[in-house]
């Protein structure tokens, strides 16, 4: 039997090709608020948080002027951003929601509470924070069972950390 990965192991980065590379920042850092990394010109950009070198690549090396794949498909369903708690969920909410971002659906899970929307190059995104494990819903037999219950927005929004 093959080992299991680490559990230390993570995705460290997405790396999105992009239409418009300004309009992508524009989202990214300027909805989200991802800090702005590094630049390459008009071509690409790296944007992080908390100073990490980047959590995100935008690049239109292949993708300038380009159009989302059409519906039915295969590719990335969507790129997930963890946040560290309640808190911080509930201002990223409040960010999308002032910039005027359509969501695309909400929901908690039982393990996670998440926002799903798409980013101006029509790529999935959700917004999450983690319960703890401690928290997650389990059957009898202690096996994980997740759900997909609505999600109380207001409730979230009034949580939200102070901007």
């Amino acid at each position: 039997m093959t080992q299991p990965i680490h559990p230390e192991a993570r995705i460290g980065h997405v790396h999105l090709k992009v239409a418009d590379l300004e309009r992508a920042i524009g989202f990214y850092a300027g909805v989200l608020g991802f800090e702005l990394q590094q630049r390459f010109g008009t071509q690409a950009a790296f944007l992080g948080a908390g100073g990490y070198h980047h959590h995100i690549g935008l690049n239109t090396w292949e993708s300038k002027g380009g159009h989302p794949p059409p519906r039915g498909t295969t590719g990335l369903y969507h790129t997930a951003f963890l946040y560290p708690d309640r808190a911080s969920l509930g201002d990223a909410l409040r960010r999308v929601l002032e910039a005027g971002v359509d969501l695309e659906g909400a929901a908690d899970h039982g393990v996670s509470e998440a926002i799903y929307l798409r980013d101006p190059d029509g790529n999935g995104v959700e917004l999450y924070r983690d319960r703890a494990p401690e928290d997650w819903p389990r059957n009898s037999a202690g096996e994980l069972r997740m759900v997909n219950a609505p999600l109380d927005l207001q409730a979230l929004l009034a949580e939200a950390r102070p901007n």
